[in-house]
């Protein structure tokens, strides 16, 4: 929850004139719901791609204060975070309450950014594997066949806004894990793209990036900061 309009533009040009010459990596970002016009005037045409932070998990109704897959399409909304830790931990959001928010995003055309991720009791507990399993399995069972069309994010908890962070080995460990239980669960060969998500910054994205099973970053507080993103940015292979 962070932004305001002068701040925004001052980002989003700054962005859009440094990827002006091209990027290995997609980039886009994902606003508050207000400034999600604003996004979509600075960013159509561009390098950068934008969506939504949150969506309901209702198509329409009275549900006062919800957004709609249907409203965030209406922006040009490309992707949803779903699920962030934020959202679980703050709001009660249970992996059904993902699972169902990730179906009305595929089901109107806009790509579910699934988080999934342990705090750091259960990590102490070696309860990691566990958790972000179970988490994960929610979503598939509920889109079923449409699993490769979603991106996956792995977000630890306990490395959120902390400035901890997992070392490339511990997240490339949960990411393998991830990318298999997605293998098995997938009617095709696609690869689907999973993110790191847990404080990358300028300093440590190009060890994470490099290792095989890490397709991105799910960026955090780094991305308010142009110089920073765009140096995230270009450490991708």
């Amino acid at each position: 929850m962070h932004g305001n309009l002068a701040d925004n533009d001052a980002l989003l040009r700054a962005l859009r004139d440094g990827l002006a010459a091209g990027a290995r990596a997609d980039v886009a970002v994902c606003v508050p719901a207000p400034y999600l016009a604003q996004a979509q005037a600075l960013c159509a045409g561009g390098p950068v791609t934008w969506g939504a932070q949150d969506v309901s998990a209702h198509e329409a109704g009275p549900y006062t204060g919800e957004v709609s897959a249907t409203m965030l399409r209406d922006f040009g909304c490309r992707w949803v975070i779903v699920g962030h830790s934020e959202r679980r931990q703050y709001h009660g959001e249970t992996d059904e309450t993902v699972a169902r928010k990730a179906q009305r995003a595929l089901a109107c055309g806009i790509t579910p950014i699934v988080c999934v991720g342990e705090t750091e009791a259960q990590r102490a507990q070696g309860d990691t594997e566990l958790v972000v399993k179970r988490q994960l399995a929610a979503v598939i069972h509920a889109v079923g066949h449409c699993v490769t069309e979603i991106v996956v994010a792995y977000e630890p908890v306990w490395a959120i806004g902390t400035g901890r962070t997992a070392t490339p080995e511990q997240a490339q460990a949960v990411h393998a894990v991830l990318r298999a239980q997605l293998r098995a669960a997938a009617s095709s060969d696609r690869r689907v793209r999973i993110l790191y998500g847990g404080s990358m910054n300028a300093g440590n994205a190009a060890a994470l990036l490099a290792q095989p099973d890490i397709d991105g970053g799910l960026i955090g507080s780094a991305s308010l900061k142009a110089h920073e993103f765009l140096h995230i940015i270009a450490a991708a292979p």
